[in-house]
């Protein structure tokens, strides 16, 4: 499989263009006096399904051929690249199942649901739910969009960090949240393209380290993925995305679901802004290495905002 380039990216930025719209990248003084440095975040829980990932559905699904539209689309998702394939189904005009875990997020899937998207619950956890959808695609002939295996889903998820350059040039480090690793792949190859001193350091949950364990041996790894934070929980690791953060990736640092529940509390706080907590986890990450980056412009990736009720009532009555 085929990496994709920093030119991959710049022709995704113009394929997603008519369909979304840039998303700001905001500076907050509260959370600059809180992390004692110069702090933005890109606000990729603005975007119409609420998380980042929408970028490499319209990507990819937009240069489909004829062939494999017709023959729908199939996904596994714990809720937002379920969504992001939802909605360019949707703009496209092609049907899309997508199969979760049957603890999935409610209302991520009522978001599926409501964009036309034909749900399957399936297994307790993504990698059970991600096992059923390939034998379907397998047997039943759809066309399996991967959600981190896919070349041009990463070019497209990468524009999110092509933005944040543009907008920051200055930009010393860049937090994104991984979960099979394509936001942090495509943050790598934009921000590495632009400016190679760029620190590009990725944030998983000590809940799911998979991707984690994978980056750090040189070697894959499965783990447990029980954290909250269901954008971070994945069991296995995507060969795709790791063989990108490996070779460009800086560091890759772990946080406690606690310190992510406690980020979330702070974001809506000091930023009036909704996170989930994949959003919130790099805020919790940055926190936790505040005196080693100290005078530093910080770019932190709030890569959703699709937090359920109850995990919002449970981060902000802790």
């Amino acid at each position: 499989m085929q990496e994709p380039t920093f030119k991959d990216v710049l022709l995704a930025k113009r394929q997603i263009a008519p369909y979304l719209r840039r998303t700001p990248l905001h500076r907050y003084p509260a959370l600059d006096d809180l992390m004692g440095t110069t702090t933005y975040v890109k606000h990729e829980n603005y975007q119409p399904v609420g998380a980042f990932k929408v970028r490499g559905g319209v990507n990819l699904i937009s240069q489909m051929s004829d062939a494999e539209k017709s023959r729908g689309v199939i996904a596994a998702s714990t809720g937002n690249h379920g969504q992001s394939v939802a909605f360019a189904a949707r703009i496209f005009g092609i049907k899309a199942r997508i199969v979760v875990p049957e603890g999935a997020n409610p209302g991520k899937v009522a978001a599926m649901r409501g964009m036309g998207a034909e749900i399957i619950f399936h297994g307790a956890r993504f990698n059970d739910a991600k096992n059923h959808c390939e034998e379907l695609a397998a047997e039943l002939g759809f066309r399996y969009i991967h959600s981190g295996d896919e070349p041009l889903l990463i070019a497209g998820v990468a524009t999110e960090a092509l933005e944040m350059l543009e907008d920051e040039p200055d930009l010393d480090v860049i937090f994104v949240p991984v979960g099979g690793g394509s936001g942090a792949a495509g943050s790598c190859l934009a921000a590495k393209a632009i400016n190679p001193n760029i620190r590009v350091i990725g944030v998983q949950a000590e809940a799911s380290p998979a991707a984690y364990l994978t980056w750090k041996n040189r070697t894959r790894t499965t783990a447990p993925d029980r954290t909250i934070a269901e954008g971070l929980a994945t069991g296995a690791p995507f060969d795709l995305p790791q063989g990108i953060m490996q070779r460009l990736m800086d560091d890759f640092v772990l946080v406690s679901d606690a310190a992510i529940l406690q980020a979330v509390a702070w974001l809506a706080e000091y930023a009036h802004t909704l996170a989930e907590g994949a959003g919130a986890s790099t805020l919790a990450a940055a926190y936790q290495q505040r005196e080693a980056l100290a005078g530093k412009k910080l770019g932190l990736v709030c890569s959703g905002g699709n937090i359920s009720i109850t995990q919002l009532k449970q981060a902000l009555g802790g």
